[in-house]
Parts: structure tokens; sequence; C-alpha cells
């Protein structure tokens, strides 16, 4: 199995070029699903599991690998489906998500597919927002279902979108109140976590699924004739997005004379080395870890600061 993810170093930098990489699994049925190869440490068969009282029932138990403990996620059951079989071949993903490590159960692992972005798609609108999935693709004529990760740990460990007391200076407060700001994720969790950090800072959020939907929004607000510096305070992009990634998005408002100056600030789950490299080549002007609100909330009120 380790063949199958040898070469994802060389794979990064594919992110950037509004393009990804997917590994391909299977649950318990016949449908594919599939997770971004970027936030795949390994795939292994299921070491010596190790069962923990109490803990939440899509936790199935704790692994040590090499040295460290990690929780194991029956994503079946996370996603609303039946638990799956444990036996000898079954196989696990482990996973980086928010500098949190976890390993997920899966049934069996299929490959690993070179996608552009524009050939990943959201998520049915009339769908619901009661699914795990946070886009579709088509691949050799079989529909596979991108996996909400995000989701799935807010529900297994659901973080904190209180700002810590003391963070958001009185002095800024009624300037904030004036302010509006636009969110770009294509999880549904994670757009409403941010939308509850800005909300509480007394901002006016709008908010999108991905990256094309966001530079329409833009263009939309230009295209109106309202000054897009006057309206926004800043534009907070995840990296991951169907159709669009957050880089290729930032690409576009920089290649814009209308909007090119613009504050975008990366949000991403995505590993914070590798995304400070990025910011710098596309052009963001921040990146932040998901999900951190203090750190959120200094980014906005550091708008309103002389010099920026």
């Amino acid at each position: 199995m380790s063949k199958v993810l040898q070469s994802v170093d060389s794979r990064t930098n594919l992110v950037g070029q509004n393009r990804l990489e997917l590994l391909m699994f299977r649950l318990l049925t016949n449908q594919t699903y599939a997770i971004n190869v970027f936030k795949v440490q390994e795939v292994l068969t299921l070491p010596k599991l190790t069962t923990i009282p109490g803990s939440n029932p899509v936790v199935i138990g704790v692994i040590y690998l090499r040295g460290r403990p990690l929780p194991v996620i029956d994503l079946s059951l996370a996603i609303g489906c039946p638990a799956q079989k444990i036996d000898v071949t079954s196989n696990i993903i482990v996973t980086e998500y928010n500098s949190t490590v976890q390993a997920f159960l899966v049934t069996g692992i299929r490959r690993i597919v070179n996608l552009n972005w524009e050939e990943i798609l959201p998520v049915p609108t009339g769908s619901g927002d009661k699914h795990y999935l946070t886009a579709v693709s088509k691949y050799e004529e079989e529909i596979i279902e991108i996996i909400d990760v995000e989701k799935v740990l807010a529900e297994v460990q659901p973080h904190s979108m209180e700002i810590s007391e003391g963070v958001v200076k009185e002095n800024l407060k009624s300037q904030l109140m004036e302010k509006e700001v636009l969110v770009i994720d294509d999880s549904s969790t994670a757009r409403m976590q941010v939308k509850t950090i800005m909300t509480a800072l007394g901002l006016k959020v709008h908010l999108a699924r991905n990256g094309l939907e966001g530079l329409q929004m833009l263009q939309g607000w230009l295209d109106e004739g309202l000054n897009i510096y006057d309206k926004l305070l800043l534009v907070v992009t995840d990296a991951e997005m169907p159709t669009m990634d957050g880089y290729s998005l930032t690409t576009e408002i920089r290649s814009d004379e209308r909007m090119k100056d613009l504050f975008v600030a990366l949000h991403t789950s995505l590993s914070g080395n590798f995304n400070e490299a990025m910011v710098k080549k596309v052009g963001c002007n921040a990146f932040l870890s998901k999900f951190e609100p203090d750190e959120l909330a200094k980014l906005v009120q550091s708008r309103l600061e002389p010099d920026n």
C-alpha cells in the first residue's frame, strides 16, 4: 500500500495550478468516495486497535503509530452509514487536518487520480445541508463523492467559535460594525464557523461556495459600479474548492486592475509551511490555519490599524 502514496511529496506542485489529486476509496458499497491526497500522510492496514470507553461512537479506538496515539474514525459511521467490518484486511487512511492527525477506517483503497478543479463540481443545490460532501466529480464514467472531512471532524470534536475575552479592541468595535467581508469555502461547516466569528465581530458576511462563485460576486459588484475597496474589508478564502481553488482565485483578483489590491487571506486546513510559500507565490496577504477564532479576529482588526 505504501506504493500508492510514495510520490505524494512530488504532487504538491499541482496546488496553485487549479489541479489536485484525489485518493479514491470505498466504504461499504460500490460507491466511490475521495479525499485530497495532499492531506494524506499514509495508507496502512489497520494496526492493533485499542478501544476507548466513552468515546464518540464513530471513534472505534486508538492505534499507536510510530510512538504516537491516533484516533481511528469509522468514516462510514461518521457520514451516517452502517459500521464497517473490521478484520485483517481493513485499511486506514492517516490524514492531517488543521494540525491534527487522525486515521479513517475504509473498506477498500481504489487509486489516485489527477484532476483539474474545473472537473470538481459543487454538490447540486437541493441536496439539503445534511450530507457530508464538499463536491462531486466523474472519472471514467464513475461518480466520485468528495468527503467533507471538516464537517466530520467538527462533529467528532467540535471547535470553539468563541472569541477570547480581550481580543476584540473596544476602540474598533464601532468601526467593525460598518464593514463587510466575503467568505469563500466549499465546506458548509467551515462557512458557518467563519460566519459565526465574523458576525460576532459585527461584520456583514457574504458567502460563496467556491472560487468561481466568489469571483463572480466580486465582478458583479464592480459591474454595478460599487467601490470594492469601500465595500469589503477583506476576502477570506479556502485553498481547496471545486471549479476554482483559492490560489487561482487570488491570481484572478490580482490580474484585475479594478480589484488587484484587495486584501486576501488564505484560510485553510492544509500544511502551514506549504501555504506560507503559496501565499507569496500567488500574492495572498495573509495565511490562517482553520479554525482559530482569536487569530481570525486579530487579522480582521488589523485591517483597521494604520498602515494596513
